[in-house]
């Protein structure tokens, strides 16, 4: 049966999977072309994606073209549907004759074990009688016949039988019968003291062998001598004055072997029995003796007396299941008229079952017929089964009629989604032509306004006119980061932003995020600080600019937003920073970098995954970055959609600071990207704490190939010297360390100025500079007087040189009669300290400041290098080569893509290009490839001698760099400009600085 469901269950099961799963690919493919999730189009999940675009579109189409080029008919399923039932209907019946006349089998094998056992151990018990009458024949004819005078006598044998009678368990009673003759019957029954009588059945109740008749006169008698005391009625008894009894005393010695009689009624008990005859003879004979010899020698007679009914329930009761069947026993020698020795007449009860019986006489037949005392039950595992293969007979047709309707509405379902996808896909090359275009037609102009703007600042201008410029400058640079947001939110959207790979330094991509904001946080007074672990890699790998892009808007917020205390921004490894949860102090304490509370840092990143959670390569490093701020802090109801786009904190909010809203959200993406998350914890009134993670490969497992941003390294004059940093402030005291430490000093840190007075006095160590808190000078002023008197007037042959650190740009150098140190103003970068230090100790001069290289330097590296600008757009002409002339550089101007072929035709003697990409007749790409194929034709015949050496320059391998002016940012542009041949770009609008960096990478 568990084998039958089975099948049926996996029929069903089989069905409801095939619909699942194209119901499933269908709602992916749905979802996937027409809702295109942003969330599934990271790197790491790209090459998935792709597997399951390709292959539910592979599956829906073939599942499409099968069903659209076999129609589905209603006459067709519905035959086939009434064939189903016709089928599983035959099925049912089938199993059910099956399984019944498995079970009627079944039944009939046990019966006729039953039965079988029951005729064995009833022949068994029977031959171990038939066996120890046979020996007490032999007795007998020993001990009584053999011996003179006998040794054996009634009061004898009644004792022997009954205590041998366990020996013959079927036996009721063992008599002996003697042989006498005519001649000797009177002798005879005067020795034995009574008549020989006939043998009269009587009943029960009224035997009394005095009163019945003697044997009439006959050749011999056969009456009985011996007797068990359970059949001692029947001594004095002619045992061949009895039909039955006659007829098997006869055969007996005939033959010389028990023989049976037919079943009759016992004198007395008048209950059914047999008796078993052995002959007794007065010698041994021959096994071949003749009939005449034997009956010639015949002593006696022995029986057994076997009351069948009493033996038969004997044997029954020895079995714990007897009451299961009916059990008959029959004499069928004559099998037309079987003689029923033990039974009930049962009505019929279906199964019957005959076990053949051998009781030693081959003359006579017996055999055992058994019946079930019940009918045969119901067929339950039949009936159920058959039912069972009805049931899911109609469940599958019901699957099958509701799979047909499913598949009729898929498919129309299917044509609505091919409809939408190709609406979809129109959209989406419609949105990215949109982008395209937006960015070229805004940043193209943006690109001669700024470029003239800063053309005109090189003029000569009053100081309103300049104020005017800038002010022009500040709001053009403002439109294009807002036009770059908006671009960013959309290509997050259409899952098109993607993330560079190289290699570069952390630390002076945080100086130079500290330099853009450290105006604004010097006019507010507000303390800018970053801090990043020693445990940080130098170099990294991955994407810096999406990097700094995090950093900038967290920063930008912070700024915005906060009016006193400080914004600080912590670099650690996140392993460091688990290990270390347990033991930091509580956040709302003084002990911060302003000694203002803030927000619990810990809060913004309770949420995060664990090192051991989060995705990477082995090699990889995941950094765990804090924006940590004394600002507003933001209102609880509004926190829940602080990363949804375009949504601010709250009217008034954007009327103060104003914004867009976009920025927190392209963070989020950003660090989703990285394989990193964000979260924040803010406080109303006291600040926020904003953190994400991002993971990098590690930049430093290949010294060979690292590349340290020079600024990075310590300078090399401050090596070797010896510091100290007074600061009552932990937190301020370690980010002042760790800057200075970047430039090779060694940092001692010290809480005020006495202790401070001490060290230097006790002479043991020597001190190059000092580098005092402002709060620390301005304190007691009078006291940091007697300071600088008292370290002047030390036995030093050069005194240690004095810093203050300040927050402030408007701090007066002169305080009364204390003369001030020089002030270095917050925040610390390496590159400014370096400066500083240097100007004061009397080193170079030309400072570079805050990591700028100077212009006399930019100017030597262009200076007679002739470079092609190609632009249909004047104004872009005009503003790249009044850019590059600054440098020194020689600028030739084109206004198409085919003129600037018939000028980079080898041989020709310009050094770069810049190529813009839309340009009508022919754009960019194209005429960049064009001049790649010209080069490779020239190289190529060059190396075959086909071409001069002399006529091209003596250059053997043409390839001049072109640089693509691109308003396009979109990655797919990026990406064309290198398939095309071109080897950078620069985005729309630029800078000087920026066409400098792009091309002066190939003349260093």
């Amino acid at each position: 049966m568990s084998y039958i469901h089975l099948i049926g269950f996996g029929l069903k099961v089989g069905h409801l999977v095939l619909m699942l799963c194209y119901s499933f690919l269908s709602l992916i493919s749905m979802n996937y072309f027409i809702f295109n999730d942003t969330q599934m189009k990271s790197s790491s999940n790209k090459s998935w994606m792709k597997f399951v675009e390709f292959f539910t579109w592979n599956s829906t189409k073939i599942f499409h073209h099968y069903y659209s080029s076999k129609k589905i008919r209603k006459t067709w399923w519905r035959k086939l549907l009434i064939l189903w039932f016709a089928f599983g209907i035959i099925l049912a019946l089938w199993f059910f004759w099956y399984l019944r006349s498995q079970a009627l089998e079944k039944r009939q094998e046990t019966l006729a074990n039953m039965c079988d056992e029951r005729a064995r151990m009833l022949q068994d018990q029977f031959n171990v009688s038939l066996n120890h009458v046979q020996a007490m024949s032999i007795l007998i004819s020993t001990f009584h016949h053999g011996k003179n005078p006998s040794a054996i006598d009634q009061e004898t044998f009644a004792k022997y039988t009954e205590r041998t009678a366990f020996e013959r368990p079927l036996t009721s009673g063992v008599a002996y019968a003697v042989r006498v003759l005519h001649s000797e019957r009177e002798q005879f029954e005067k020795q034995q003291g009574w008549t020989i009588k006939k043998m009269t059945p009587v009943d029960k109740d009224e035997y009394n062998p005095d009163e019945l008749e003697p044997s009439p006169i006959q050749q011999e008698y056969a009456p009985v001598i011996f007797a068990q005391d359970t059949v001692a009625h029947v001594i004095s008894l002619d045992m061949l004055t009895g039909k039955e009894d006659r007829e098997n005393v006869m055969r007996a010695r005939e033959l010389g072997k028990g023989v049976l009689t037919a079943p009759f009624e016992l004198i007395k008990t008048n209950r059914l029995g047999v008796i078993l005859t052995f002959a007794v003879y007065k010698r041994d004979l021959p096994s071949n003796a003749t009939p005449e010899e034997r009956i010639e020698a015949t002593d006696g007679y022995l029986g057994g007396v076997f009351d069948i009914e009493s033996l038969v329930e004997k044997l029954l009761q020895q079995l714990a299941s007897k009451q299961t069947i009916y059990v008959n026993v029959f004499d069928t020698t004559n099998i037309s008229k079987p003689i029923s020795m033990y039974g009930t007449n049962v009505s019929d009860t279906g199964l019957e079952h005959v076990s053949p019986l051998n009781f030693g006489d081959p003359s006579r037949k017996h055999e055992m017929r058994c019946r079930f005392t019940q009918k045969q039950p119901w067929q339950i595992l039949a009936i159920s089964t058959s039912f069972g293969i009805l049931v899911i007979t109609v469940l599958v047709g019901h699957i099958f009629h509701a799979t047909i309707n499913r598949i009729l509405k898929v498919e129309d379902d299917f044509q609505k989604m091919q409809e939408l996808k190709l609406r979809a896909e129109a959209a989406d090359v419609a949105k990215s032509q949109f982008l395209a275009t937006v960015s070229h037609e805004i940043r193209t102009p943006m690109n001669g306004v700024l470029g003239m703007l800063d053309m005109l600042m090189d003029t000569v201008l009053d100081v309103t006119q300049q104020d005017y410029v800038r002010t022009a400058q500040a709001s053009g640079k403002a439109l294009v980061s807002l036009i770059n947001a908006v671009l960013d939110q959309a290509k997050i959207e259409s899952g098109k932003l993607e993330l560079d790979s190289v290699r570069f330094d952390l630390r002076p991509i945080l100086d130079d995020v500290l330099s853009l904001f450290s105006g604004k946080s010097q006019e507010k007074g507000v303390e800018l600080a970053v801090y990043i672990s020693e445990k940080v890699p130098e170099t990294l790998i991955g994407d810096p600019g999406r990097f700094r892009q995090i950093i900038t808007n967290l920063m930008g917020n912070s700024i915005k937003f906060t009016e006193k205390g400080h914004i600080f921004l912590t670099v650690h490894l996140l392993e460091e920073v688990m290990e270390s949860i347990g033991v930091e102090t509580d956040p709302s304490s003084k002990d911060t970098l302003s000694g203002l509370p803030v927000a619990d840092r810990n809060r913004s990143w309770d949420k995060f995954r664990t090192s051991g959670q989060i995705v990477g390569p082995s090699e990889s490093i995941t950094l765990i970055i804090s924006v940590e701020d004394t600002g507003v802090g933001i209102p609880l109801e509004a926190q829940s959609r602080i990363f949804t786009p375009f949504m601010q904190v709250g009217p008034s909010i954007s009327r103060i600071h104003g914004g867009t809203g976009i920025g927190l959200s392209i963070s989020k993406h950003l660090a989703n990207l990285m394989n990193g998350e964000i979260g924040f914890d803010s406080v109303p009134k006291v600040g926020s704490t904003f953190t994400f993670t991002a993971v990098f490969s590690n930049g430093c497992s290949n010294l060979k190939d690292q590349k340290v941003n020079i600024q990075s390294k310590p300078k090399s004059e401050f090596c070797n010297m010896h510091a100290i940093i007074v600061d009552p402030r932990p937190v301020r005291a370690e980010v002042s360390r760790y800057h200075i430490q970047r430039l090779g000093m060694t940092v001692e840190i010290l809480p005020n100025l006495t202790n401070t007075l001490s060290m230097l006095t006790n002479g043991s160590q020597t001190i190059h500079v000092v580098f005092i808190e402002e709060d620390v000078w301005d304190k007691d002023l009078s006291f940091s007087a007697a300071f600088v008197y008292k370290l002047r007037n030390l036995d030093h042959k050069i005194p240690p040189k004095l810093f203050l650190l300040s927050n402030s740009i408007g701090r007066s150098r002169q305080n009364g009669a204390v003369s001030s140190p020089p002030v270095i103003t917050k925040p610390l970068r390496a590159s400014m300290m370096a400066a500083c230090l240097e100007r004061a100790m009397g080193g170079n001069k030309n400072i570079v400041r805050n990591g700028e290289v100077p212009k006399l330097a930019l100017s030597k590296l262009l200076v007679g290098r002739k470079i092609l600008v190609v632009d249909d757009n004047n104004v872009n002409l005009r503003v790249a080569a009044g850019a590059l002339k600054k440098y020194g550089a020689e600028v030739v101007c084109a206004d198409s893509g085919r003129k600037a072929i018939s000028l980079l035709k080898p041989p020709h003697s310009f050094d770069a290009c810049f190529m813009d990409i839309q340009m009508p007749e022919m754009d960019g790409f194209e005429a960049t490839r064009t001049i790649r194929e010209i080069e490779y034709n020239v190289n190529n015949h060059i190396q075959h001698g086909k071409l001069s050496l002399q006529d091209h320059a003596n250059i053997s391998k043409w390839h001049v760099p072109v640089l693509a002016m691109t308003a396009d940012v979109i990655q797919a542009t990026h990406e064309q400009c290198s398939k095309s041949g071109m080897d950078g770009y620069v985005s729309k609008p630029f800078e000087a600085n920026q066409l400098y960096q792009e091309v002066s990478r190939f003349f260093l």
